[in-house]
């Protein structure tokens, strides 16, 4: 189990394994390009070689590209949904340059039509992205808030969508703490975290656990509003990181933090972690 951060790439992205050594991460997470719109970055051959050396040499072997947020597969507006399938497929073909291990997406919104059509959208897209593939680079589905039509709060939702691709490229889940929390899954304390990781290995198995947002939530459970917290000062708890870094079936699961920047950014978080691991 290595602990990470969503780092910056601002000056290019060889420095994003410089930003994480800095802020003392054993893995990372980072955009390839602007979360809320824009062109993918251009990737010279330099570039490639700068980043890996920057990787190899923080010792950094596990890093993580998080797909932009504009992405939504469920959506009937061609120009979206053409334009996240070419983008989701783009982003995989440079994880694959960089040796990145997985590209974790969030489905999109079905507001346009109703749920099940969403998700059959979101199947037949994410066939399309994964046609003729052959690259190194993983997908993971994110699951969401749960706010309006989203795809993909559920368990159920998220199984029906691996399951409909059958693809090994889309090998699993990033499981977002606070996202679960907020559409309806109750992390409170040991107990609580247990019984959402049970429910998640009835209905998805735990081998589709592929790794992990640990994020606290600023909002109340079933608040279907998607606010991140640091560890231990939100509505979750310490209790249930204390149990996701303790439980025997996580071990070789990595966590990343999207914690907010202020109060110190996520090196108190780090420590949290680090700490919680220390603990017999």
């Amino acid at each position: 189990m290595l602990f990470g951060a969503h780092v910056s790439i601002a000056r290019g992205i060889p420095n994003a394994p410089i930003n994480a050594k800095q802020l003392g991460c054993e893995t990372f997470q980072m955009f390839t390009r602007s979360p809320q719109g824009g062109l993918a970055i251009n990737l010279t051959d330099q570039a490639i070689v700068e980043f890996k050396k920057n990787c190899q040499s923080a010792k950094f072997t596990n890093y993580y590209i998080h797909a932009p947020y504009y992405i939504n597969l469920a959506s009937v507006k061609k120009r979206i949904y053409f334009g996240s399938i070419t983008t989701i497929r783009k982003e995989l073909d440079l994880g694959s340059k960089i040796k990145a291990k997985y590209v974790m997406f969030h489905p999109g919104s079905a507001k346009d039509v109703a749920q099940s059509k969403g998700i059959t959208l979101v199947i037949e897209g994410l066939k399309k992205i994964l046609e003729g593939y052959e690259g190194t680079t993983e997908l993971l589905i994110e699951n969401s808030a749960g706010a309006g039509s989203v795809v993909g709060d559920k368990f159920e939702e998220i199984a029906r969508i691996i399951k409909g691709v059958n693809h090994l490229k889309l090998s699993g889940v990033c499981l977002d703490t606070a996202h679960s929390f907020e559409s309806g899954y109750d992390w409170h304390g040991q107990a609580g975290a247990n019984k959402t990781l049970t429910e998640f290995g009835k209905v998805l198995g735990f081998s589709r656990l592929k790794m992990i947002h640990a994020n606290d939530s600023k909002t109340e459970l079933g608040s279907h509003s998607d606010r991140h917290e640091h560890l231990g000062k939100g509505e979750i708890g310490l209790d249930s990181f204390r149990a996701i870094v303790k439980h025997p079936k996580l071990q070789n699961i990595d966590l990343i933090l999207e914690t907010p920047a202020d109060q110190g950014g996520y090196r108190p978080d780090l420590r949290i972690l680090r700490k919680l691991r220390a603990e017999k």
